[in-house]
């Protein structure tokens, strides 16, 4: 399988905005959800949002309201916007589908907010 390729990290400060890209395999994404998940220092890979394949969208708690995943599947891509970031978001997101699969995980994109 090739890995999904993810972008559109960088460093911003707390209440700016990012979109995150993923662009995942086709034989992947047209076939699974897909979801989006993060890592922080020191702590465990948690899932923050997730794309049902019949569109259904599910948050975690701590960013309901300022992130909305969306998917297209002509590109075989999905987005992450991220509005109203706070620093505790800093972190390395991934997708991947949902439930994760350990051989699908990619390198990541590293998401900074600065107070």
């Amino acid at each position: 399988q090739v890995q999904p390729v993810e972008s559109g990290g960088g460093l911003v400060q707390a209440g700016e905005s990012l979109r995150l890209s993923c662009a995942a395999s086709g034989s992947i994404f047209g076939f699974n959800a897909m979801g989006w998940y993060r890592q922080a220092p020191g702590k465990q890979r948690e899932l923050v949002a997730g794309l049902t394949r019949g569109g259904e969208t599910k948050y975690d708690d701590s960013v309901k309201g300022r992130f909305t995943i969306s998917r297209d599947n002509v590109k075989n891509t999905i987005y992450l916007q991220m509005n109203s970031l706070k620093p505790e978001d800093t972190a390395v997101y991934y997708c991947n589908t949902l439930p994760a699969m350990n051989y699908y995980w990619g390198q990541g994109t590293q998401v900074t907010v600065s107070s």
